[in-house]
């Protein structure tokens, strides 16, 4: 396995930037998730570590040797895409064996390592078989066989399951992260979907206008976003932002009649100085039968089991959990304090507030 490092890594192609100044340190077997909205810069920074694409400047190092200059068959990585390229005329078994094949591996040595693989993938039953007689779930396995069989010590995946049906995606991202802790090969993984990031990483990389944002555990990233965009990045309903007016006694919530008093803000933050935005997750707003504030909320609708509501002030529209025991009637929107967070609005920094709620 390897240790890698970025060094202020940057790539241009012309005048366009796509990883702008890139500093990381990934450990030895860990399994780190590349995520962002498209364009930021997440799969140009997979390509370079893969020796696809040349460091404008800056280093990519292996266990502390530069490689930048090295190609991609001298990494030792291995790479998956998002599209499954296998042979049709070769089958399963075929498939996987075909890059120790292509490099001499001795035939017993093969066989060797295919029963291993086959082991570890549960594909004995597909070994005979052809790429067109399986689904797509299955053909990203092979691909993945075809990849560790070669004992990387770099696996590159990008957007692996962005092709799969959703009702295939579950499993196997349940089996994606089974076999990465099984194998312990340094992982490199790059999607858009927040939810794979947060089911599979060690730690999340999230990127955004090709520099990084934040480097967190999902569990970090989640309760003490870095900035705004982080904060609306993550999560799903998204986090509710409204701007906060000072004024006597704390700081009102735009236009409203919401005041935060100085017992619900931080120390601090009523005397900022610059203008301050709130953040607070749908979890962290709830619709009570008992003590909260009043505010005339637009709607209530139930996802499954979970019952929410919307309620706007100015131009914002805030969503929260509906925790009322009856579903009807009236009720008083509560703000779970420990869930507050607060972010300067001109750099859109956290600046107060966070952490997991108790």
């Amino acid at each position: 396995m390897a240790r890698i490092e970025l060094r202020n890594l940057s790539i241009r192609f012309g005048a366009f930037k796509a990883v702008d100044d890139v500093n990381l340190s990934i450990g030895d077997g860990e399994f780190v998730v590349y995520l962002g909205p498209s364009g930021c810069g997440k799969t140009t920074t997979l390509r370079a570590i893969a020796g696809l694409v040349d460091a404008t400047s800056g280093d990519i190092l292996f266990d502390g040797r530069r490689v930048n200059e090295l190609r991609p068959s001298e990494r030792n990585i291995a790479m998956v895409f998002q599209f499954v390229s296998l042979y049709p005329h070769l089958t399963i078994a075929e498939n996987i064996v075909f890059p120790l094949r292509a490099r001499g591996v001795a035939r017993a040595e093969i066989a060797r390592k295919l029963d291993w693989v086959t082991g570890v993938f549960r594909l004995g039953d597909e070994l005979r078989r052809y790429p067109g007689a399986l689904p797509p779930g299955a053909r990203q396995k092979v691909a993945l066989a075809r990849a560790v069989i070669r004992d990387p010590a770099v696996l590159l995946l990008d957007e692996p399951l962005s092709a799969i049906d959703e009702q295939f995606r579950e499993e196997m991202r349940w089996e994606l992260g089974h076999l990465q802790r099984e194998l312990g090969v340094t992982t490199i993984y790059v999607t858009h979907d927040q939810r794979e990031a947060m089911s599979l990483a060690d730690r999340i990389v999230l990127m955004n206008h090709s520099k990084i944002v934040q480097v967190a555990e999902p569990d970090r990233i989640f309760f003490e976003p870095a900035s705004v965009f982080a904060g609306q990045f993550i999560g799903s309903p998204s986090m509710n932002l409204v701007d906060l007016v000072p004024v006597a006694g704390g700081l009102r919530l735009g236009d409203s009649t919401v005041v935060l008093g100085a017992a619900e803000l931080p120390s601090g933050i009523a005397g900022h100085g610059r203008p301050v935005r709130l953040g607070v997750r749908p979890r962290d707003l709830r619709l009570v039968d008992g003590e909260g504030h009043a505010l005339a909320v637009d709607d209530t609708f139930a996802v499954g089991r979970e019952r929410f509501f919307t309620f706007r002030i100015g131009e914002a529209i805030l969503q929260g959990t509906d925790h009322r025991r009856a579903g009807g009637g009236e009720g008083r929107v509560r703000f779970v304090p420990e869930g507050l967070m607060f972010f300067d609005a001109e750099s859109g920094l956290r600046i107060a507030g966070g952490g997991r709620p108790a």
